[in-house]
């Protein structure tokens, strides 16, 4: 009886592994069994990571408005207390895009969220 070598289907699916592992190194990107963990591994990573880097920009466009309120005599609790009583809608990725962009317009924030209600 002749050898059973599997065929299309199965050589399809490892060259599809193979191919996704392109760029890793020595046998991570060679051998198929290898190939198969380290391209498992990094969907694992990915999925994690799309989720980590929502959070990861919210925590650097809170570190740059605290930098630029404090630049202007507040801290980033009071400004944004004083933006939500003095009914401003903006957002943290605005703020941090004026602090960065525009240092007056952001002082004009400052001073709206510094009056008194």
């Amino acid at each position: 009886m002749p050898r059973a070598k599997r065929g299309f289907k199965a050589r399809r699916r490892r060259n599809r592994i193979l191919k996704l592992a392109k760029g890793y190194h020595s046998a991570r990107s060679r051998l198929f069994a290898y190939a198969k963990e380290v391209v498992m591994k990094a969907w694992v990573y990915a999925y994690a990571h799309r989720r980590r880097k929502k959070r990861d920009f919210r925590r650097l466009w809170i570190t740059r408005i605290n930098a630029a309120a404090r630049i202007n005599g507040t801290t980033y609790s009071r400004l944004m207390h004083g933006l939500r009583a003095a009914k401003v809608s903006l957002d943290r990725k605005v703020l941090s895009d004026i602090a960065i962009a525009d240092a007056a317009a952001f002082a004009q924030v400052v001073k709206t969220a510094a009056r008194p209600k």
